[in-house]
């Protein structure tokens, strides 16, 4: 589904039904050098069970035109305005990594349109190292082959390699790939220059859901410990053997997570299908 903003070309993927925001809605909210369709197995899923699913491309990624927003509250402050020219009054905010800052952020910025959060492979703060700043900056293939490395726990068997010609580890690679050049630098940047997150957790109204990867490297599970105490009442989930690409290495599990937790939400921003 396209929209737009400030005379740019705007793109959520809406999970294969047609979009109605008179249902409840969540929003999915993609990492670093990714798009929509990293949510795909879950977004589908969901619209296909009492939820409307916008799964945005952010600007400068995917089908979303613009160049790239510098730094998390801006990309936060993109997604609420997203919603409202979808004509959303309240949804869910669901992110992974980076996302999942944005996530965090929109709740912040907006209470009043955020109904719940759901953080997936998260970590505050979220700093990059300095060698893969480096490769984002001077080699980005050799950052692509860093970042697949460290994302991936499960390439040695189901569901890194379901079926013969399938690969979660190649698919990943040749998703980053289709990024524009310089993509990768201005979101980790972003990442590591977002200094709000504590302060936003502990002012939090509305509910939160963690998703973690016990053998993610990326954001390992410790990382996202500040953010856990700062939400004392969210709900956490682990994912046993699984690394930081969770939505692709555990789409079940992290499917049933969303849905069990969004299924407790107030009845009016929960569907009764679901």
């Amino acid at each position: 589904m396209k929209f737009e903003l400030d005379g740019r070309s705007g793109y959520a993927y809406t999970g294969g039904h047609a979009f109605d925001a008179a249902r409840p809605v969540i929003a999915f909210v993609h990492g670093a050098q990714h798009d929509h369709s990293v949510w795909i197995l879950q977004s589908r899923w969901l619209a296909h069970h009492g939820w409307s699913v916008l799964a945005f491309d952010l600007p400068g990624h995917g089908r979303s035109t613009g160049a790239p927003l510098v730094d998390i509250e801006s990309m936060a402050h993109w997604v609420l305005r997203a919603l409202d020219a979808c004509g959303v009054k309240k949804a869910v905010i669901a992110g992974h990594s980076m996302g999942s800052l944005i996530a965090l952020e929109a709740a912040g910025q907006q209470p009043q349109t955020v109904s719940g959060i759901a953080l997936i492979g998260t970590a505050f703060p979220m700093q990059v190292s300095d060698t893969l700043l480096q490769a984002a900056d001077q080699n980005e293939q050799s950052a692509f082959d860093m970042i697949n490395r460290w994302s991936h726990a499960r390439l040695n068997h189901q569901p890194g390699t379901p079926g013969p010609g399938f690969s979660v580890y190649n698919q990943n690679l040749r998703l980053m790939q289709r990024q524009a050049p310089g993509v990768l630098l201005n979101d980790f940047s972003a990442c590591n220059a977002y200094e709000r997150g504590l302060d936003r957790a502990s002012r939090l109204d509305c509910p939160a859901l963690f998703v973690l990867g016990e053998r993610d490297v990326m954001t390992p599970p410790k990382a996202a410990k500040a953010l856990i105490d700062a939400m004392p009442a969210s709900t956490v989930v682990r994912i046993p053997g699984c690394g930081h690409a969770i939505m692709a290495e555990a789409p079940d599990e992290t499917r049933d997570a969303l849905a069990a937790w969004m299924s407790r939400l107030p009845a009016d921003q929960s569907p009764k299908s679901a």
